[in-house]
């Protein structure tokens, strides 16, 4: 830095008053733990951010010390306390010591205050304090002036409330400068306005949002409204700052707005330059007649005039009338159409459906946009962005749900029984790391119940360990178009991360290649157990919990079969025996499988008292049957003469075991067929003869019925408990032979996709929530979900190259899990609407709870619990400069086979829903010829294998859409990429469903994606960016050297496109 050293010097020799402090002090210069001088005893004089050391007193400053980029240490001792101060750009510490307690602790609070950080914090305590002697001042002169019927019964003061619509926005308005001064003749003007509002309570400015900039006009017409939602505290009293800057250069200046207070001052910026100021009170806008302000606009001093700001107060929902040829003439060289931000607005199915949305989304923001259409009518755009609630309920409920499996699982290996050494201390191991992955399940579930910031992670929080299992930027993009011939439509999209397991990393690749290593690996080697393939341990798993549902319901629809007995009740007695017989004959055939008998004869193995000739080596192939399973295993058991007790295993055994339930049930059947026969024979004979004293005497008491139906139902129950526990042994034995055959691997790999599995999961929930919601009128949609289910399609726009292929093979197997989930709707017994997650891994059932008047409008299989199926999709195409690189130099197969894959998914689910569904349950324009085409293009288009093919999107989406399926956009952190994709496609409906014009296709995406039109978004709320810094380049010509280096002539283009975009800059 610059500096006068006689300046410093004569400042340094003045007067000892004119310093903040002055003393002697020890000083020497410290690197690490090594002091490069011994200390030495200086005279040092404190002024503002400057510290002089000199010798003594009278002599001149020897060192001056800037006190900015520092901090001070302060080392604490019974004796003294010594001083480091450090310095941000790594110069030696200076060590500070002084010859008392008092002074050295004196001396680190001025130097601490010294610099301009300090002077800061003394400034914003005066401001504070001056806001507080104001606030007391304002409230003692409220409670003198204000009337009696404003004061509450606390003394506070009341204000006029602004009378709106119930979830309507309480203010909005428009403005529009004329005749702007500026500081030369012939100096276009590049303005924008900021909002601020007053408070009255509080008399605390608060910037709230601002205008987009418009170019080279002294008369700009902003199309960028100000908008208040419902629950701002906003009265007739507020008054509203409103400030217009003057922008030198469009691109280096960022607009930072923000709805929360915000007490920094805007940035000093080169870039722009204030013009003047205009303020006024919200209630001379809403009572004046014409429901508009013309206000002067003045320099900071109050004294030159610089021109008029038009404030026109806008009702939400309005669409004027008439032609928009004189809009289309004024706008022609603006960037975009009239934008109107808005929050929270009213759900288009009526307020009876607010209860269920409000639980589910979060923070909405919401623009409203207006555009001419080809015949030069308005039609009205209202864009919504909404956070879920979900992003971390799902998550939550889905941990606890396999804290629960798992500790079950653990119980079942514990209660396994007695097992052979080999086996034993295989089960303790794998007891053991099941245990350390409990743990960590459980401590995972605590982190985030301790959890109360946002309500989505962002992307720059993808890495953190404690929220793995959350969704990245999951997002409700809805766009509602209300056009002037056609009927209303509502498009909405889900953007979010792609699931994935990123503190897993992606070294080794994602799900989709470790699951097959991992598989091939159990195969192929010769692990000491047993190998059971991936549908086996599927089936174990499916029976297990087929015991754990229909055990209890079993033994308490024979507890109802015996209470009705008890009470002779015939009618009772036929509808209990109906459910018991139902759910008996469930329960048997979930053990009609040749796995449970071959699990029961590999767990005879495993009991001490039969040994193995050799040990039982894994199968070479995956695809041998169930039935041949373990076929060898009899000449491979040999009784130990030692243990006389053990028997050979009767094979049969089980299926007399098995049968006894079947044959039990048929006994029940048999006494309840006979006490029914016996009942209607009396009943005849008493209706025919007259009943003589003696059965007066003798009534028929149920007695009788209980007695003879109690011995029964216990042999019943017993047969059944039999069966129950040679079942899940023999099940718990197939489970063992899966965690044991690959530890820690599979451990690891459960939870890689339980992470994955998570976030795809949170997504469908909110996307299936918001559809039901939209579709809840429409009864050709409840048809086809009960009837077929829903299409959920999945737009990824990751690359193939690096460690983006690991993230798609992890969103294509999360993806395709999401088949074993169903749903499930129920009314809604309280004022919690929030999904119930029930079930376990790979069968989930999500119970989705409606207000009771919603709940009415569903068709009656709906309502009595008909299971909902799902069919989701996944179509990828890399768009950005990493797939060039995989295009050229790389693979793209997988991209490839996943779109494969999916289209067969698509084209099952087409063929459901023709074969299911009547012709006529789609709308008028939406025909089974138009959908066989769209089909066959999309699948000539995947074929074609064309490099960055963006109509497979176009057309996967078109399809889901006129299927009325559920859509989602995903790309590694849904920002860039899926923010361009999805106002795209918001763009083109336009155009295609509802005649944009086309002079305003380009206008209205560049408005959509503008992010000067965000308002209300800051840079660390915003989830199109996640996390931003003021330096970040707003810019989008920066491309990676790498790019470049592939090929000369792409460097070629870059220099060139660099050129034109520098030249077109400073024109």
């Amino acid at each position: 830095m610059r500096f006068n050293a006689k300046d410093l010097a004569s400042l340094a020799r003045r007067p000892s008053g004119c310093f903040d402090k002055e003393g002697k002090l020890k000083i020497c210069r410290v690197v690490g733990d090594e002091t490069l001088i011994e200390p030495r005893e200086r005279w040092c004089r404190l002024k503002g951010n400057l510290l002089f050391l000199m010798k003594n007193k009278t002599s001149e400053a020897s060192e001056v010390v800037i006190l900015e980029r520092c901090w001070i240490v302060e080392f604490r001792t019974k004796t003294d306390v010594s001083i480091v101060l450090k310095f941000q750009s790594g110069e030696p510490d200076l060590y500070l010591e002084a010859a008392s307690k008092p002074d050295c602790e004196s001396w680190a609070v001025a130097l601490g205050e010294a610099n301009s950080e300090g002077l800061r914090n003394k400034i914003q305590q005066l401001r504070k304090l001056i806001m507080e002697i104001k606030e007391e001042r304002s409230s003692d002169e409220a409670q003198q002036f204000v009337p009696s019927s404003q004061v509450d019964s606390l003394g506070e003061p009341q204000f006029t409330s602004i009378q709106r619509i119930a979830n309507e926005p309480k203010l909005e308005f428009s403005l529009a400068c004329k005749d702007l001064v500026a500081a030369t003749r012939d100096r276009k003007l590049n303005t924008f306005i900021q909002v601020s509002v007053v408070h009255p309570a509080e008399h605390v400015l608060t910037r709230y949002s601002s205008t987009e900039i418009v170019e080279a006009t002294r008369d700009p017409l902003f199309l960028t409204g100000v908008t208040f939602p419902p629950e701002y505290p906003i009265y007739e009293e507020t008054k509203i700052k409103l400030t217009v800057y003057d922008v030198k250069d469009k691109f280096q200046d960022t607009v930072r707005t923000s709805v929360l207070p915000d007490h920094k001052e805007p940035r000093a910026d080169a870039g722009r330059s204030f013009l003047g100021c205009t303020t006024f009170r919200v209630g001379d806008l809403v009572k004046s007649k014409e429901q508009q302000l013309t206000l002067t606009l003045r320099t900071s001093d109050g004294g030159k005039t610089v021109g008029t700001i038009e404030v026109n107060l806008v009702k939400m929902g309005e669409i004027e009338d008439g032609e928009a040829d004189q809009v289309t003439a004024d706008t022609q060289d603006r960037k975009c159409a009239l934008v109107r931000e808005c929050t929270a607005p009213e759900g288009i199915s009526g307020k009876d459906n607010l209860p269920l949305l409000n639980a589910v989304l979060k923070n909405p923001i919401c623009k409203l946009y207006r555009f001419p259409t080809s015949d030069n009518k308005w039609m009205q755009i209202r864009e919504q962005m909404a956070e879920t609630t979900l992003s971390f309920h799902v998550p939550k409920e889905l941990i606890n749900l396999h804290i629960k499996e798992d500790m079950r699982r653990n119980q079942e290996l514990k209660e396994l029984g007695e097992l052979a050494p080999h086996w034993d201390n295989m089960r303790k191991n794998v007891i053991a790391h099941c245990d350390q992955m409990l743990c960590l399940y459980q401590d995972t579930l605590a982190e985030l119940g301790k959890h109360t910031g946002s309500s989505f992670k962002s992307s720059c929080s993808k890495g953190e360990k404690t929220l793995e299992f959350i969704p990245i930027n999951l997002h409700l993009q809805r766009m509602h178009v209300h056009s002037p011939r056609l009927k209303d439509a509502v498009y909405d999209v889900i953007t979010v991360g792609a699931p994935a397991a990123h503190c897993q990393g992606f070294k080794n690749g994602g799900l989709r290649k470790l699951l097959t290593k991992f598989e091939a690996e159990r195969r192929n080697t010769g692990y000491q157990c047993i190998y059971y393939s991936p549908e086996n341990t599927a089936k174990a798993k499916e029976v297990l919990s087929n015991i754990n549902h229909l055990q209890p319901l079993i033994s308490s629809h024979a507890d109802l079969l015996l209470n009705s007995a008890s009470q002779h009740s015939p009618d009772s007695l036929k509808n209990s025996l109906k459910m018991l017989s139902e759910k008996t004959e469930l329960f048997v055939h979930a053990f009609k499988d040749q796995l449970v008998r071959s699990a029961l004869l590999a767990l005879y193995t495993a009991r001490p008292g039969c040994v193995l000739k050799k040990p039982v080596m894994p199968r070479n192939s995956a695809e041998e049957g169930s039935d041949s399973q373990h076929q060898d295993h009899p000449s491979q058991i040999k009784r130990q003469d030692s243990i006389p007790h053990h028997s050979e295993y009767d094979e049969e055994e089980w299926d007399r075991v098995w049968a006894n339930v079947g044959k039990s049930l048929n006994c029940v059947i048999a006494m309840v067929d006979r006490l029914l026969e016996k009942d209607n024979s009396s009943s005849i004979k008493e209706g025919e003869n007259e009943p003589s004293p003696a059965d007066h005497k003798m009534p028929h008491t149920g007695g009788d019925w209980y007695e003879q139906l109690y011995p029964l139902v216990i042999t019943l129950k017993d047969c059944m408990g039999e069966v129950v526990t040679r079942a899940k042994q023999s099940m718990t034995f197939v489970l063992l032979q899966e965690l044991a055959c690959g530890l820690p691997q599979c451990l690891m790999l459960t939870l890689r996709r339980d992470i994955v599995f998570s976030q795809a999961l949170a997504g469908l929930v909110c996307g299936f929530i918001i559809r039901l919601h939209t579709g809840l009128h429409d009864q050709g949609f409840l048809q086809q979900l009960h009837t077929v289910g829903l299409l959920v399609q999945y737009e990824g726009l990751l690359s193939t190259y690096s460690e983006e292929a690991g993230m798609l093979e992890d969103m294509a197997v999360g993806i395709s899990d999401l088949q074993k989930v169903m749903f499930k709707i129920i009314e809604a017994k309280s004022e919690d609407f929030l999904p119930i997650i029930t079930g376990r891994r790979e069968h989930y059932i999500i119970e989705v709870q409606l207000p009771a008047k919603m709940f009415e409008l569903l068709p009656q299989e709906i309502k009595e619990g008909k299971l909902l199926r799902m069919y989701p999709v996944l179509f990828n195409v890399g768009i950005n400069e990493q797939q060039t690189l995989a295009e050229r130099f790389g693979d793209t197969t997988l991209q490839e086979n996943i779109n494969q894959e999916n289209f067969e998914l698509l084209k099952e689910y087409y063929k459901l829903f023709t074969e299911k569904m009547p012709p006529d349950c789609l709308p008028h324009f939406q025909e089974q010829n138009d959908l066989k085409g769209l089909l066959e293009n999309l699948h000539q288009n995947i074929q074609s294998k064309k490099r960055k093919n963006v109509e497979i999107m176009w057309l996967a989406a078109t399809i889901c859409r006129k299927l009325n399926g559920i859509r989602f956009t995903c790309c590694k952190s849904a920002k860039d990429r899926t923010s361009m994709s999805v106002t795209l496609e918001q763009c083109s409906i336009l155009r295609d469903e509802h005649q944009l014009h086309k002079d305003f296709f380009i206008r209205a995406l560049d408005c959509m994606r503008s992010r000067q039109t965000q308002g209300a978004l800051n840079e660390s709320d915003d989830p199109e960016t996640g996390c931003l810094t003021d330096n970040k380049p707003t810019s989008r010509h920066f491309y990676p050297v790498a790019l470049l280096l592939v090929s000369s002539h792409l460097l070629v283009v870059w220099l060139i496109l660099s050129l034109a975009l520098l030249l077109a800059k400073y024109q």
